[in-house]
Order: structure tokens, then sequence, then C-alpha cells
């Protein structure tokens, strides 16, 4: 049995940063990649950014140097640092560990860019 945890969305400014972080709980969750999907009302979900357990990352197109994740093994916690956030970035934001191609996924959090 898998549980994430999510946390740190919320509203934020044009321009603005946010943190998100999420934490995997459960047997055998260390090994598994990370990351988070968004999306925004209207559209496909897209792939935010993906961390594995050495560290390697990836990121979506339209992160374009504004997003940055970091991952705490020990504790299969992962945290998303987005700067620069506009309004496209409004969206849900979901966590999710990943096991090859098995997806297990957090509930979402919400993300809005908005004066």
């Amino acid at each position: 049995q898998v549980h994430i945890t999510e946390s740190g969305g919320g509203l934020v400014q044009p321009g603005g940063s946010l943190t998100l972080s999420c934490k995997l709980s459960g047997d055998m969750v260390h090994g598994y990649a990370m990351g988070w999907f968004r999306r925004a009302p209207g559209s496909q979900q897209e792939s935010v950014a993906e961390i594995r357990v050495g560290g390697q990352a990836t990121y979506g197109n339209f992160v374009k140097g504004r997003f940055a994740v970091f991952r705490d093994n020990a504790e299969a916690t992962i945290r998303l640092q987005m700067n620069f956030l506009q309004s496209e970035d409004t969206a849900v934001y979901s966590c999710y560990g990943r096991r090859g191609q098995e997806y297990f996924w957090g509930q979402g959090t919400q993300v809005t860019v908005s004066s």
C-alpha cells in the first residue's frame, strides 16, 4: 500500500514563487521515481517534473528553467520549487510515485496564479 501526502498549493501573484512538497509512505517506496503532473482547466494533463532515486530530473518543456525539483531519498520526499509563476501555471498539481509503469497518485493540490 502506497500513500502520498501533498502540501504547498495556494494562491500566488504573477511572478511569484511557490513550493510544493510530496511524501511517499509504504513498503519499498524509497526506490520509486517521483514527480508531478498538472492539469489546467480545459487542458490535458502534462508532466511537470520527475526525479529518480539517483537524482536525475526531467522537466516539461513549458518549465523553461523556472522550476526545480529536489529529492530526499531517506524520507521519500520531493519538493518542487516553482519560480516566476504565470497565470498559465494555474492548475491542479498531482504528485506521484512511479515503479516502472505503475503509478501511485496523490489527490492533487490547487495552484492559482492571479493578481
